[in-house]
């Protein structure tokens, strides 16, 4: 099954009156209002072409380069959820529904915000195919989503030490707080009431979360983002 994430969004639709989603909701608009304020469409530089650069769709240098990298994971988390509420799992409550309805929004939120402060030099729309996914099954879905949220915080954990603007670090920090809320969520639905929340494969001995790098993350979601993606530009420390 291959879709292209959609270019209109649906991250402003009213969320139903429920404590828990407004809170993620405001955290979600707050991240996105702050990054309007700081980023200037169009800001990237033209970068000298190096061996193998014209491989892929180019994330960018800088800072943009760094948000460009979120985007493209947030395009594949939107594009997940969008289609799970598509064509909803067999046997999917009412609970779990408005789970994962909570859990698109708020990547279609992000996905969104994203796009509208990097701009111009935002890269464009990518391809996703999910035909390793099936949809109706509850354990494929489930599990898919769970590698793809715990991929997202490892990737948020490994970018932020690339960005320069403090400004940019602050909402980072806001978005991955979010996205591990996703993580803890979907691990409770996978197996309720255990310490699997925040297992010992994604938290360590220390209380610290996974880190990967975009090299690592990106090798992992090309199971998924068929699009190539060249990271060569990004910024390395």
């Amino acid at each position: 099954m291959k879709t292209n994430t959609t270019k209109n969004s649906e991250a402003l639709e009213e969320i139903p009156d429920n404590h828990r989603r407004e809170f993620l909701k405001y955290s979600a608009i707050g991240a996105g209002v702050l990054f309007s304020s700081i980023l200037f469409p169009g800001c990237r530089k033209d970068q000298p072409e190096l061996p193998g650069a014209n491989k892929g769709v180019d994330l960018g240098s800088g800072d943009i380069g760094v948000l460009n990298y979120a985007y493209a994971l947030e395009q594949l988390e939107a594009a997940f959820y969008t289609q799970i509420i598509a064509t909803p799992y067999s046997g999917m409550s009412s609970e779990e529904g408005k789970i994962m309805e909570d859990l698109r929004r708020h990547e279609v939120a992000h996905r969104d915000f994203l796009k509208a402060a990097i701009g111009s030099a935002v890269i464009p729309d990518l391809e996703v195919d999910f035909s390793t996914v099936d949809f109706t099954d509850r354990a494929s879905v489930l599990a898919t989503a769970k590698a793809v949220e715990d991929l997202g915080v490892s990737a948020y954990n490994g970018a932020g030490r690339l960005l320069q603007d403090v400004n940019l670090l602050l909402i980072a920090g806001k978005i991955v707080s979010v996205e591990a809320r996703h993580a803890a969520a979907i691990r409770d639905l996978i197996n309720p009431n255990s310490i699997d929340f925040a297992g010992n494969d994604v938290v360590n001995a220390q209380g610290l979360d996974v880190v990967r790098t975009p090299s690592q993350v990106l090798a992992i979601a090309s199971i998924y983002v068929k699009t190539p993606i060249n990271a060569a530009n990004l910024p390395k420390t």
